[in-house]
């Protein structure tokens, strides 16, 4: 439901929302991030009594999002969501670390309005464009007063940020949210909630080292057949401070691969075990020698390790 009075604010950071291609029938072979997010707000039709601002916060393709541009993002979401006469606060984002980034919202950024996050599988000059109607979606769930904290709005579909997750290189409808389900639909600007909103544990932004040099180093190694333990090694002497290993099934991890990550947590080394299965979650019989992420992709995995070795730094 919309209502008068509502102030949205949507901050761009590029991606194929913002993209061109050379010609209308050419959906795949374009150049991302080349619209501002002036120019692609003035392309969506919002809804009556919703005023909407922008900010151009970056201007990037997502697979090089990086975290100085999560620092620069939390803080501006961190100061709108502040102003008062604002409602909710949209991000224009790349889909293909979409999911990484509102899982790293939702855990840094504390804020009692929605935060909502969309993006497009189709460049801006498409004839199959998305983009207009995903802001279009985007924008009627931040105007939503009852809805708050970070989630993703795309191909109608309402996701949180813990269990979205991009599942076909070039669908339209490429979000899933696993086993968990979505949290609702959006239909002629009308949001359809389906299941109860998410309640974000944020650490808060402050917790950021403001030099990101400073950020706990985390990687992400995969355990398949043939695994080599030396992959370990190498981020040993490298100064690695976590780990996660992608594992197979439910959170098995090779026999070699799995004993090098054992000596690498006797030597300060935090290592999380998360599983290369799309769905599910790890559902451990027995105790393991490795924790598990639980229901944690392996990059958002990689986010919460390296949010709790900050904790952990005090």
């Amino acid at each position: 439901m919309q209502r008068n009075g509502r102030r949205v604010v949507v901050l761009g950071t590029g991606g194929t929302i913002a993209g061109l291609a050379a010609s209308s029938e050419d959906h795949l072979g374009y150049a991302s991030a080349q619209l501002g997010v002036v120019q692609i707000v003035a392309a969506t039709t919002t809804g009556d009594g919703v005023a909407v601002e922008t900010e151009q916060v970056a201007q990037l393709d997502s697979k090089d999002m990086d975290f100085a541009t999560w620092l620069k993002l939390a803080g501006r979401i961190a100061h709108h969501s502040a102003r008062p006469e604002v409602t909710g606060i949209v991000v224009t984002h790349g889909t293909d670390t979409l999911e990484e980034t509102a899982y790293f919202l939702s855990r840094i950024v504390a804020v009692a309005k929605p935060v909502v996050l969309t993006g497009a599988m189709r460049p801006a000059s498409s004839s199959e464009a998305d983009g207009p109607r995903n802001l279009a979606d985007a924008i009627a769930v931040a105007a939503h007063a009852e809805a708050a904290g970070v989630v993703a709005v795309l191909a109608g579909t309402v996701h949180s940020a813990r269990d979205v997750r991009k599942l076909h290189p070039t669908r339209v409808d490429a979000f899933s949210s696993g086993d968990a389900g979505v949290l609702g639909h959006v239909a002629g600007g009308t949001l359809q909630q389906v299941r109860s909103w998410p309640s974000d544990e944020a650490i808060g932004i402050d917790r950021l080292p403001d030099d990101v040099s400073r950020w706990p180093r985390v990687e992400i190694v995969a355990s398949t057949a043939g695994a080599d333990a030396r992959i370990v090694a190498a981020l040993l002497a490298s100064g690695v401070d976590g780990i996660v290993v992608a594992a197979t099934g439910n959170g098995t991890v090779h026999h070699a691969l799995e004993g090098a990550l054992v000596e690498a947590t006797r030597r300060g080394v935090a290592v999380l075990r998360s599983t290369r299965c799309a769905d599910g979650r790890i559902v451990d019989a027995r105790p393991a020698l490795l924790p598990s992420a639980d229901d944690l992709v392996p990059a958002k995995a990689r986010i919460e390790l390296m949010l709790r070795l900050l904790i952990a730094r005090g």
